[in-house]
Formats: C-alpha cells, sequence, structure tokens
C-alpha cells in the first residue's frame, strides 16, 4: 500500500431521478453518478474539497481497491493523509462525469427509453453540464459551499466553470494547466482522434455494444495522438530517445523504436479500460469549452463575477496548454480585481506534469490550502 495512503476506498453510487436539461437542448430523465470520498466531512461541512477529473481519469482519484491493490488513485500522490491535500483536514470528493465509463451514467448505460445502450445517441455533455451534475450531487451530501474545486486540465477547466456557475459555492479555485479555451491546433488533434475511432469498421455509428465488437484500433491511435500532446519533446527525449526495440533495425513496419512500442503498450492498454463512445464526448466538451464566447470573446467579462480565490499553475514544459493561457486567465481574473495567486513551475514533463510528484509543485497547493482557514 503506498504510503500516506487514505487505504482502500469504495465507489459510491448517488441515483438522480429528476430532470436534467443540458446545454444541447436534449434531457436526461434519470441518470446516476460514480464517486469517491476520502477523510470525514466536517459538522460545518466546510471542509470539502472537489477534484474534478481530466479526460482518461474518473472518480478514483486516490486510495487502493480491495480486489484491485494495483489500482492507486490517479491523484494519489496528492491526496492523502499528511500529503499536500490533506485528508486529515479535508473531505475530498471525486466524481465520474456524466457520459463517463465508469460508473456514471454514459453511453454503455441502458437507454430506458428503449431497453439498450444509448450508444451513439447518447447527448453531447459540455463542462456546464458536468457542473451542474456535480453541483447536484453536492446538495445530496449537504455541502453548499466548497472550500475548493480543483483539476488539471479539463478538471482545471471544470473548477474554473465552478466559480462561473456558482460563484456563492466556490471560496477557493485551483486551476491547474489549464487554458480558457482550446487552440485551433488543439481542437485539430481531438478531430484526428475522433475521425480514427469513427472511421474504425467496429464503430457502426456508436452502436457496437449489441454487435460485441469494440472499435480498438481506432481507440488505440486517438490514444497515440493524445498521449503524445501529452509529453514534452524533452520528456520524450530523456526517456526514449531514439533508442532501438533491437540491436538493429529492422527494416520493416513494426516496432523498431521504444517510443513506439510505449506508444502501442499505451494504446493497447487504454482500449482495453475505456469506452470510445465515452472519448468522443470528452473530446468535444474540451473543444466546446469556452466561457468568452458569450461575451463577445472577451474573457474578463466572462469572468467579472467569479466568486472565491484563485490559485493557478501552470508548467514551463506544456505545450499543449502553454504557460501563456494560463496568463491569459490570470490577467482576465486581475483585471476584474479577484485574489489571483499565480505559479509557473519549471517541469519538463509536458502536460502530464500535474499528475507528477514535483515537491515545488505540491508544495504551492500545501501552502496555499494551509493559508486559509476553514
Amino acid at each position: 500500500m503506498p504510503g500516506n495512503s487514505v487505504g482502500i476506498v469504495y465507489p459510491q453510487i448517488m441515483n438522480f431521478e429528476e430532470v436534467l436539461g443540458l446545454t444541447s437542448g436534449a434531457q436526461l430523465s434519470k441518470y446516476e453518478v460514480a464517486f469517491e470520498t476520502y477523510g470525514d466531512l466536517n459538522e460545518t461541512k466546510s471542509n470539502a474539497i472537489l477534484v474534478c477529473h481530466a479526460l482518461n481519469a474518473s472518480h478514483h482519484v486516490a486510495g487502493i481497491y480491495a480486489d484491485d491493490k494495483k489500482n492507486i488513485g490517479w491523484w494519489d500522490n496528492l491526496i492523502g493523509p499528511g500529503k499536500p491535500v490533506d485528508t486529515n483536514k479535508f473531505f475530498v470528493i471525486g466524481v465520474n462525469n456524466l457520459g463517463g465509463c465508469h460508473g456514471t451514467t454514459g453511453p454503455a448505460s441502458i437507454n430506458p427509453e428503449t431497453g439498450v445502450e444509448f450508444g451513439g445517441d447518447f447527448p453531447i455533455i459540455t463542462v456546464e453540464d458536468w457542473v451542474e451534475v456535480q453541483a447536484r450531487l453536492a446538495n445530496r451530501l449537504g455541502i453548499t459551499k466548497f472550500f475548493a474545486v480543483m483539476g488539471g486540465s479539463l478538471g482545471a477547466m471544470q473548477a474554473l466553470q465552478w466559480s462561473i456557475s456558482y460563484p456563492d459555492r466556490v471560496q477557493n479555485a485551483i486551476v491547474i494547466a489549464a487554458a480558457p479555451k482550446l487552440s485551433a491546433q488543439n481542437i485539430a488533434f481531438n478531430e484526428v482522434a475522433r475521425q480514427a475511432i469513427t472511421t474504425d469498421p467496429n464503430y457502426y455509428g456508436g452502436h457496437y455494444y449489441g454487435k460485441n465488437v469494440v472499435p480498438t484500433k481506432g481507440l488505440r491511435i486517438a490514444r497515440m495522438i493524445g498521449h503524445i500532446t501529452y509529453l514534452s519533446d524533452d520528456a520524450m527525449a530523456e526517456k526514449f530517445g531514439r533508442d532501438l526495440r533491437k540491436d538493429s533495425l529492422t527494416f520493416n513496419f513494426d516496432v523498431n523504436f521504444q517510443i513506439e512500442s510505449y506508444l502501442r503498450y499505451q494504446g493497447d492498454k487504454f482500449a482495453d479500460s475505456f469506452d470510445a463512445n465515452t472519448y468522443l464526448r470528452i473530446t468535444k466538451a474540451l473543444d466546446y469549452f469556452d466561457p468568452a464566447a458569450n461575451h463577445d470573446g472577451d474573457l474578463a467579462a466572462a469572468l467579472s463575477n467569479v466568486g472565491g480565490e484563485f490559485l493557478i499553475i501552470s508548467f514551463t514544459s506544456d505545450w499543449r496548454f502553454s504557460p501563456s493561457r494560463s496568463h491569459e486567465i490570470v490577467k482576465a481574473l486581475i483585471d476584474n480585481g479577484k485574489n489571483v495567486s499565480y505559479a509557473e513551475i519549471d517541469a519538463p514533463h509536458g502536460h502530464d506534469a500535474f499528475l507528477m510528484a514535483d515537491a515545488r509543485y505540491h508544495k504551492i497547493i500545501r501552502r496555499y490550502l494551509e493559508r486559509t482557514r476553514l
């Protein structure tokens, strides 16, 4: 068991039967949400921290499962007793987003209107929709205000949206490795990944469940494309360089270089555990996120009424969501007179740096959380 771990944890399911209206105009008459909690909620319910997950993660944020002790929470290095997000002090909640494939209602769930899986009929989801579902879960848990809402990458976009949608319910927003909207290049990467899935012969318009097939080839390629964008050139060079898998070139299209082997391994692993329909919808949510869209592109106007204080963190080697994108958020908040702290970490890991146990990065989060009284 990892040191200072929250230990064995158990996923929970909350069922909702009130209608959920989505940004797209679609509705879900009922749905369920998978989540996990760590630590204890205090009497005043003022110590809750919501952790929002990025693209390929889930509600399993910390700890291990009794039946699979190798399945460690994706942010376990940050969250636990005595860790920067200290579960001796805070009540931490991880939520699997709507449209997911880890317990929350998604494309593989049964559509109550048809009696078969939603498949390709599951609606498009947005960051705003996720925040609304998270708020409903908080209501059920009796939490009227979060001490903090935090996340990295797509999770950070949710933290930012929380401060917009529910300014009175967020005391602190911790926004890590984020952007106020995707660049054209980022949308392009996502589209290539989606095309890899939707052109797979086993995709069947998203209705592949009943055919007992999976668009594995497309999902593998999508993951390989995405993974390249999560790593920096320096990180790839240090870890793999141009190292060969064998002693010499094989002069064929099989694996020659170690980086090729690594990407194929990541693609295979991902395709075995993630749903292609979910991947399509999450990347669309990324593409659509743009708080300034309804304010003529003016981010300061979009953030004029946000609530709480902010910690914004970026990483120098993150070329997918570069520090300049965080600077946009910081400037918009400062223009509105908001209380914002900013840290730029010199780290070599690329976009994935927000998942790493970097001592400087962790110290910043620890100190930020310690400075604020519950």
